[in-house]
């Protein structure tokens, strides 16, 4: 090694450290989006099914176990809680219109009124009822107030008897989103539904957050319109009914995908499982010019990265939460996070982008509303569903503390890569270096099978970036866009030009349904520096060489227990959906019985856990072992 090289090494490694020690201090999202507990008497037990903000600023909360509060001062730190109503089953959303509350019940969207103004309903009638079968799935979500004063309300499916993996529709209208009107009459809106918890109205547009399951590769938010199927084949059982808005059946699907359909020698249903290496898979999009019903989603949320439950939405208004006003916030129930997705529209399409933005809540979060102090409601609950945190249900507050994080604001599709907007203005330095950013792509499967592990995935070279004169935005010139793939983008070398410090959140999701027309950049506009040199790779494989002499770290492998989920479930130390990481360490597993379960989980080695982990056979076995030869160093420390 000459001289010059050696010094540049050793600059490298004492930045590395350096770096290192600074970041022991770095931003955390609690530094700028505070969770304050909502105080509650300890006799009520509120696990949140709807939340809604009255014009008077109290607060209406309505929960599983079928009662409805009113909470006055709700932002105090002595809130009052009234009981408004009772009785209810399984309210899963409410609203208030017109001096009155709106809330789903299992089988009827209800109105609720105070006549007598005595603090309690007394008025209590049905607007509109719909058919239940009796099973445990059948949900109902809503209401959705749309512009013109009319209900949205969604139903999901049930679960299958002989297949009880297969979501069925059994009774109208099941899977479907309903429209209804002020007096009662209903209309089916659109069908494809499997989980719908969450209803958006953005703009006046129809919007809804769909959870991972049979035919649905992962989470995400659709736009919805009259007539649309949104990928979920139980409701097509219906379109033959006079008032559906789609012709849609069951068999168009399938004369495109086998439903596996299948039963055994012993007359048993064989539950589909995902084919590994299977060359002749669909994907949504690839069905669309043949069924021109079927709705890809607007933006994908990629299941156990953004969320593995999917809920509520809520478009930040004017005024809140500072640079990310307009923007969409999407609750999640079994990680107990909200992600935030900034929407632009292309071509007449909604597409975008999907942030991290604020985890750590004490329950799965279900329901947001805008409290009148511009802060934010989250209504919180864990039975049965399994979720992050330490609770089983929860009522708190996010509330933004004035200070701006440096953060990717907002991300727009251009017709050769992709524009950042940042919050604060870059370090020039650090963003004309090509090797601050990577680009990689990825789709799901549209299978019978419950989700999709990610397939035909990609690296997409960046070939140059541009920075603008105020530092506030970047464009990247990206080789091969791919129109209807998952865009993932990693901006982790790029420093903020006030003080120096990286993003709060680096990665992005950007879901790229169409490709805008306009100019390109040429090479002459942009930068090609490209830091990740000779010298750079000796420090990769210094740092691979010491990492070779014992087990994996857990920076090493905390890429593989993202990208395949595995933190959708398990934490290090804290139970969540599953046990945590040191737990499953202590059972002294060898690495091929960890790998082995890995491939077929066992769910009677931990019989106190509700949900089955899937078989993970989408997993290398080489990077299975390197998990496992990390689960098995927690049980060494």
């Amino acid at each position: 090694m000459n001289d010059i090289r050696y010094w540049i090494f050793v600059l490298i490694i004492l930045f590395a450290i350096g770096t290192a020690a600074f970041g022991q201090n770095m931003p955390a999202e609690e530094d700028y989006f505070t969770i304050v507990d909502v105080t509650s008497p300890e006799e009520f037990l509120l696990e949140v099914g709807g939340l809604t903000v009255l014009p008077n600023g109290t607060l209406g909360v309505a929960t599983r176990r079928g009662d409805i509060f009113i909470v006055e001062n709700p932002t105090s730190t002595n809130p009052y809680f009234r009981k408004f109503a009772t009785g209810l089953h399984e309210v899963l959303g409410l609203a208030y219109k017109d001096g009155a509350l709106y809330c789903s019940q299992r089988g009827e969207l209800t109105r609720l009124e105070d006549t007598d103004n005595d603090g309690k309903a007394d008025l209590i009638e049905t607007v509109y009822s719909w058919p239940l079968s009796g099973h445990y799935h059948e949900y109902s979500y809503g209401p959705l107030i749309a512009p013109d004063g009319s209900f949205f309300v969604s139903a999901n499916v049930a679960f299958g008897a002989g297949e009880w993996w297969r979501g069925e529709s059994r009774v109208p209208w099941r899977g479907w989103l309903m429209h209804i009107s002020e007096d009662g009459k209903m209309e089916p809106w659109a069908t494809g539904m499997r989980s719908p918890a969450g209803l958006g109205m953005v703009d006046g547009e129809l919007f809804y957050a769909e959870n991972q399951g049979d035919w649905i590769g992962s989470g995400g938010i659709w736009h919805v319109e009259k007539g649309d199927f949104t990928g979920h084949p139980a409701g097509l059982r219906w379109t033959d009914k006079p008032n559906s808005p789609l012709s849609m059946t069951t068999e168009d699907l399938y004369k495109h995908i086998d439903p596996r359909i299948n039963k055994n020698e012993r007359g048993k249903y064989i539950k589909p499982e995902n084919i590994q290496d299977e060359e002749d898979y669909k994907t949504m999009f690839e069905l669309q010019k043949e069924l021109p019903a079927l709705k890809t989603p607007a933006v994908w949320l990629p299941h156990g990265i953004l969320g593995i439950s999917n809920s509520d939405i809520q478009k930040i208004p004017e005024g809140h939460f500072g640079p990310f006003e307009g923007q969409l916030l999407v609750g999640d129930q079994g990680q107990s996070k909200i992600s935030r997705i900034a929407l632009e529209k292309v071509k007449g399409t909604y597409q975008g982008a999907a942030f991290d933005f604020r985890s750590g809540f004490k329950s799965g979060v279900l329901r947001m509303a805008w409290a009148n102090d511009g802060s934010l409601f989250i209504g919180e609950t864990n039975r049965g569903w399994g979720s992050a945190g330490e609770s089983n249900e929860g009522l708190q507050r996010l509330v933004w503390n004035g200070q701006i994080p440096f953060e990717m604001k907002t991300i727009w599709a251009t017709p050769d890569g992709f524009e950042i907007a940042f919050t604060k203005p870059v370090d020039p330095e650090t963003a004309r270096d090509l090797a601050s950013y990577s680009v990689s792509t990825f789709i799901y499967k549209y299978h019978p099978v419950y989700g999709s592990p990610m397939v035909d995935q990609g690296e997409s070279e960046v070939l140059g970036v541009k920075v603008s004169e105020d530092g506030t935005t970047i464009r990247l010139k990206v080789e091969n866009l791919k129109k209807n793939y998952i865009h993932y983008l990693v901006v982790d070398g790029v420093r903020s030009v006030v003080d120096g410090q990286p993003l709060l959140h680096n990665s992005a999701y950007y879901t790229l349904k169409k490709i805008p027309d306009g100019p390109e950049l040429s090479m002459t506009e942009v930068s090609i520096y490209d830091s990740g040199s000779e010298t750079e790779q000796m420090v990769r494989e210094t740092k691979d060489q010491g990492s070779n002499q014992g087990a994996p770290t857990y920076e090493s492998v905390k890429p593989l227990l993202t990208k395949y989920t595995c933190t959708a479930c398990h934490n290090r130390d804290v139970r969540q959906v599953g046990p945590a990481f040191s737990e499953i360490a202590q059972r002294n597993y060898t690495e091929e019985e960890m790998v082995e379960l890995i491939y077929n989980p066992d769910l009677s080695n931990w019989p106190d856990f509700a949900t089955a982990m899937p078989p993970m056979t989408n997993v290398p076995e080489k990077e299975a072992i390197k998990i496992a030869e990390w689960i098995i160093s927690l049980n060494e420390h």
